[in-house]
């Protein structure tokens, strides 16, 4: 069980540090969504465009950045949505049955779901480099890589989850806090 729960640990270190830099990348959306509405307003003052397509692309990148790379953060964090109608008066053991069986049966087929149904898309827009049919847009394959990459992190924090949920039914709750 030690060596499942450093496993754990250091897939919890990963996806804080990849969750922390979203906090960062936050910042650099709003930053981009403040130009673009400012160069959209002076571009029609002084009639000259100050902004581009690249720009309100790279703030919907962004976006969709923080939106794929943050939800293992969350998950990490205990704050996706629940209801917790009977969830929040249970005791912590059948917690982590419920977070356990909710980790194998239902995140992580989903996950791998995730993986099935986006990796042909993922694979043929990197094989024709697919661009954005906007002028002056992005390329698309980075980002559509991004959903293949938020759902193996999503794998690895529902195993993490499992691990430490697992630890509680066993009763090793001094292992897990270590």
């Amino acid at each position: 069980m030690q060596q499942l729960l450093r496993i754990s640990r250091a897939i919890d270190r990963l996806n804080t540090w990849i969750g922390q830099l979203t906090y960062g990348l936050v910042l650099i959306m709003v930053i981009v969504g403040v130009w673009n509405v400012i160069a959209t307003n002076l571009g029609r003052f002084f009639g000259q465009s100050l902004t581009s397509n690249a720009f309100l692309e790279i703030q919907w990148y962004l976006f969709a950045i923080i939106f794929l790379l943050g939800a293992p953060y969350t998950l990490l964090q205990n704050g996706h949505v629940r209801v917790d109608i009977f969830y929040k008066d249970w005791s912590r053991k059948r917690k982590a049955w419920v977070d356990f069986l909710g980790a194998l049966l239902l995140l992580l087929p989903f996950s791998l779901l995730g993986i099935y149904f986006s990796y042909g898309t993922v694979i043929n827009s990197w094989k024709i480099l697919e661009m954005s049919p906007d002028p002056s847009g992005l390329p698309r394959y980075p980002i559509k890589s991004m959903i293949i990459v938020c759902f193996i992190l999503l794998i690895l924090q529902g195993i993490s989850e499992a691990i430490k949920n697992w630890a509680i039914i066993q009763e090793r709750d001094r292992i897990t806090r270590e």
